[in-house]
């Protein structure tokens, strides 16, 4: 039987990612399993060649030390995180795992952090998906999008992540969509898409900078054009605005 985590406390979730070239993956593996130890943190670390990857839990001032942690090594000093709250610990234990890719998508002919589309803040972002020349495209899966979504975004109907692929083939043309903006959860699936397309000879893409998570921090309720809820891959499975936690207020 799975081990009951809700207390009474509250715990703090950070969802971060980086692209970069990453060396010596046991060594840091090593380094960060003891970290979560220590400090209690619970959750998934995800290194590779191409970076690394992590949604993690525990009481605020571990994962502040956590993050505080990362940011003090070079090739993550100027990682970004997005910070949510949860009544109950929302993993139930502590994974470093080493992989060969941060997210699994493949045929990428160069890292993503050489290429990429434009990242868009959430200001700029209302204004660029109201216009009516740019196709929004959400690069979550089925289920995901099912909970929420902004309006009028495509729905690749994948599965998997891997299946986007087979969508930009069959249904996009550079030649007739010549504005793409995409979204996901924190942003590390739309680093990923928005290289393929521009390596498929697209030119304009956009993304939203932080994903979907960062946009609901930062944007307030009566400018948001988010509608539903958001799907996050942990037990509370879904993400409420007000469990949003402002970044700033915790580092």
């Amino acid at each position: 039987m799975p081990t009951d985590t809700r207390t009474i406390n509250t715990y703090t979730v950070a969802a971060f990612y980086k692209f970069v070239t990453l060396t010596n993956l046991s060594g840091l593996q090593a380094e960060l399993q003891e970290f979560c130890k220590q400090h209690e943190i619970y959750g998934t670390i995800i290194l590779a060649e191409e970076g690394i990857n992590g949604s993690i839990a525990g009481e605020a001032d571990n994962i502040n030390a956590m993050i505080a942690f990362l940011r003090s090594k070079e090739q993550f000093v100027d990682l970004e995180c997005k910070l949510s709250c949860s009544d109950f610990r929302p993993f139930n234990k502590s994974w470093v795992l080493i992989k060969k890719e941060i997210v699994t998508f493949g045929a990428l002919d160069r890292a993503p952090q050489h290429k990429t589309g434009t990242h868009v803040n959430a200001i700029e972002w209302n204004k660029l998906i109201s216009s009516p020349d740019v196709l929004v495209i959400d690069t979550r899966n089925t289920y995901e999008i099912e909970l929420g979504a902004f309006k009028g975004a495509v729905n690749p109907n994948t599965e998997k992540f891997t299946e986007f692929r087979g969508f930009v083939k069959t249904e996009l043309d550079p030649v007739k969509h010549k504005k793409i903006a995409m979204y996901c959860t924190g942003g590390i699936r739309c680093e990923k898409a928005s290289s393929y397309l521009l390596e498929q000879g697209f030119e304009n893409v956009y993304q939203l900078q932080g994903g979907i998570l960062k946009y609901l921090e930062n944007t307030p309720a009566e400018e948001s054009l988010w509608e539903g809820k958001c799907f996050v891959f942990d037990d509370r499975v879904v993400l409420e605005k007000e469990a949003i936690k402002i970044e700033r207020d915790q580092q």
